[in-house]
């Protein structure tokens, strides 16, 4: 009995370390840790969060990527005041390393 009750606690030291070593070597195909892919997401989410909240963009459809911290605006907005306080919103969010702003106005 003693001896099963080893081997037990062994596998269950084993089996998360295991785990633990095969995600931590994970990359997307683009070469990005799972870290990296949830830290853009987190970014998008919160670039995309200021847009709506600002006063000037709000209700404007901006699409919002992020790629490596660096953060591409795509869409239409009416000024070119508008176009350039996008990315203003955009570079104030926390990990924006870089933004790239294709919007277009229409």
């Amino acid at each position: 009995m003693k001896w099963n009750l080893q081997k037990f606690f062994s596998l269950m030291l084993f089996v998360p370390l295991l785990t633990l070593l095969i995600v931590a070597g994970c990359t997307t195909p683009a070469g990005r840790t799972p870290g990296e892919v949830i830290d853009d997401a987190t970014i998008t989410a919160a670039v995309k969060a200021k847009l709506f909240r600002d006063p000037y963009l709000s209700g404007i459809a901006i699409s919002v990527t992020t790629f490596k911290g660096e953060v591409t605006l795509t869409g239409a907005v009416s000024t070119l005041f508008q176009k350039e306080r996008a990315t203003k919103v955009a570079r104030s969010v926390p990990g924006v390393r870089r933004v790239y702003n294709l919007l277009k106005i229409k």
